[in-house]
């Protein structure tokens, strides 16, 4: 069976033509995909029951299911979610007092093997689809009674993955969540995090539909960053930075930097003050995230102390926030997601 998540007004248009549909129920099956977020075929009462049945013989909405939903003290949920093929990835609910935050995967496991990181242990399995992506927000906001028309939502595509590694099905799925007809989320509330991909950084400041960027700098220096983040090998730290300079901020928007701190590897007041001089130029804020440990991670999370002192240095020249864990203790939180299931 064929999904239908991920398709466009144009995708569906073109495969409703070839059954001889009028246009406008092209119009009608996104609406109720996205907008009502039908979860079956036979739920879609816009269309005529005769027409249901003729593409439930070769369609399936195609939205993940739920395999696990383990929760937190602190309100938080972590959901194991099965697709069709059987692969299974992690999304997080993240209740907050004046909105909620979804946070969600773009790729079975990950490919960037970042040492501080649970999900790069997985290595990478595939690419998410548009659909998939999407889904995700739509079986979660079912299950939350979410609604972002009355309470605020966010969308940060920080969970299993590297999103500009799978750009055109995130960016097809960025445009179904902004769609005022789609899922009918503001571009301002998406968020989606790389690890410094530059080709695709470039690219991604091309699209119309274009979501806010956040990235993973995690080190002061090139040498620390290249010991921590493999991929500082093909992607250099000076050439980032010169790529984040000339990213096309638009007047609302500042570039995020996320940056985990690592007890006695890069969480030194001087460290703090490499990271001031490194983002000199960029219209910046930057957010710190204590190690959040977890098994054959060999690193260990700083004291408080320490991360209120790198805080204020940062925080002298550039917005600076340090990201309170959320759901540590069901390995919900930053860079935990590895299916754990125990």
């Amino acid at each position: 069976m064929q999904a239908l998540l991920g398709k466009e007004v144009s995708d569906l248009a073109a495969l409703l033509a070839e059954r001889g549909q009028p246009g406008f129920r092209a119009r009608q099956l996104y609406q109720a995909l996205y907008g009502n977020r039908r979860a079956s075929l036979d739920a879609i009462h816009t269309l005529p029951g005769a027409l249901r049945s003729e593409l439930g013989e070769d369609f399936e909405v195609g939205r993940p299911v739920v395999d696990q939903a383990i929760r937190s003290t602190d309100g938080t949920v972590r959901y194991l979610l099965k697709l069709a093929d059987g692969k299974t990835v992690e999304a997080v609910f993240i209740p907050e007092q004046n909105r909620d935050t979804l946070c969600i995967s773009s790729q079975v496991g990950c490919p960037v093997d970042c040492k501080f990181c649970l999900t790069a242990l997985m290595g990478l399995e595939r690419h998410l689809t548009a659909g998939e992506i999407v889904g995700q927000i739509l079986t979660l906001s079912d299950a939350h009674d979410l609604d972002p028309s009355s309470r605020s939502l966010n969308v940060v595509m920080m969970g299993m993955g590297e999103p500009l590694l799978n750009l055109d099905n995130v960016t097809k799925a960025v445009r179904l969540m902004a769609d005022p007809d789609g899922v009918n989320l503001s571009l301002k509330r998406i968020t989606v995090s790389t690890s410094g991909i530059i080709p695709k950084i470039e690219e991604l400041a091309t699209h119309e539909a274009r979501p806010k960027l956040a990235i993973s700098l995690n080190a002061s220096t090139e040498e620390q960053r290249l010991a921590l983040m493999p991929i500082t090998k093909k992607y250099r730290l000076e050439e980032l930075i010169r790529t984040c300079r000339a990213y096309p901020l638009r007047p609302w928007e500042h570039l995020t930097f996320e940056y985990v701190l690592l007890r006695g590897v890069n969480d030194s007041d001087e460290d703090a003050r490499r990271v001031v001089k490194l983002l000199n130029g960029v219209r910046a804020k930057v957010n710190l995230i204590a190690l959040n440990p977890g098994p054959g991670i060999d690193f260990e999370t700083p004291e408080p102390e320490r991360v209120d002192s790198f805080r204020s240095i940062v925080h002298e020249r550039f917005p600076c926030f340090v990201r309170q864990p959320r759901g540590r203790e069901i390995y919900a939180a930053c860079g935990q997601l590895k299916r754990t299931s125990e």
